[in-house]
């Protein structure tokens, strides 16, 4: 889909975030089912962050090291990754993939820092940050998928520099609604040695993201970021088990191995195919105790 259709759509975030760029969005939506299958499973839905350039926007990035935003798109990469071997690998579990992608870039028609936009799901979101867009398209996906009845969402995402502060380039981070969800996604890492560390999402960490002129604020201060940047995610994810990957310490190497490593295609991978089979209903993947943490 183009501009138009996502403008159709109410995906007001996502366009914001394209508004100052020549080159025009895209959201790309992929299904996957097995040819012949008698599985009445919901899906699971996959969405990426599909940010093809990332100059920061308004609040511009440093120039060091700004090469390496064409990496800004690898959650997406891993969605389309995935999708790959399921075609040659044939699992019988159906599968959503949803990219929304786009470049973010400086302009006159950019977005500003205090600019307040409208979401597709009808909550309104002040800029603080441009820098902080990746959230910003991400979350009319979330609000997209519900459409699809999932019985689960996991997003991934070179989110945050936070991520990378708090676990360096060794383990994704993950944030998860649902503790079975949760646990199934780190053995997943563990079998596919493409590891992930579970991450909180307490009430209290959404404090900081609270706006006097909208719903929600885009960002809150430099403390606990990437547990913020989920928090924001959290207010769009409906109520099926959802999951938020952090790859943004995982998915590319900087220097002399500079380039992209395909994570987190493993993790993702090894979950889908251990998912239990079911020919009637949804998949026991779906069950689980969700911890207690409200939406802010």
């Amino acid at each position: 889909m183009g501009p138009a259709e996502v403008k159709r759509l109410g995906m007001g975030s996502f366009m914001a975030v394209a508004q100052g760029s020549e080159e025009s969005l895209r959201f790309i939506v992929l299904q996957y089912r097995k040819r012949g299958s008698t599985s009445r499973q919901a899906p699971v839905v996959l969405v990426g962050k599909g940010i093809t350039f990332d100059t920061g926007g308004i609040s511009l990035k440093p120039g060091a090291g700004m090469d390496e935003m064409k990496f800004d798109m690898c959650g997406a990469a891993s969605v389309l990754g995935t999708f790959k071997a399921l075609a040659e690998l044939q699992p019988d579990v159906p599968v959503v993939g949803l990219i929304p992608t786009c470049e973010n870039m400086p302009d006159g028609r950019a977005l500003k820092p205090g600019d307040v936009v409208t979401s597709m799901s009808g909550q309104t979101i002040e800029i603080l940050n441009t820098d902080a867009e990746g959230r910003l398209i991400l979350c009319d996906a979330l609000t997209y998928a519900k459409r699809f009845k999932p019985q689960a969402v996991i997003d991934i995402a070179t989110l945050t520099g936070a991520c990378v502060i708090a676990l360096g380039h060794h383990r994704s981070g993950l944030f998860a609604s649902d503790d079975a969800l949760a646990q199934a996604l780190e053995q997943a890492g563990d079998r596919a040695f493409d590891p992930c560390w579970r991450m909180p999402l307490d009430d209290e960490y959404a404090e900081g993201l609270k706006s006097n002129f909208a719903d929600v604020a885009n960002v809150g201060d430099r403390s606990a970021g990437s547990v913020t940047a989920a928090k924001f995610l959290q207010r769009f994810a409906g109520e099926a088990p959802w999951a938020h990957l952090d790859i943004a310490g995982t998915a590319w190497k900087s220097g002399g191995a500079k380039g992209a490593t395909g994570r987190p295609v493993g993790l993702l991978l090894s979950y889908l195919l251990h998912l239990p089979i079911t020919t009637s209903g949804n998949s026991a993947g779906k069950a689980g105790s969700k911890r207690k943490t409200t939406k802010a």
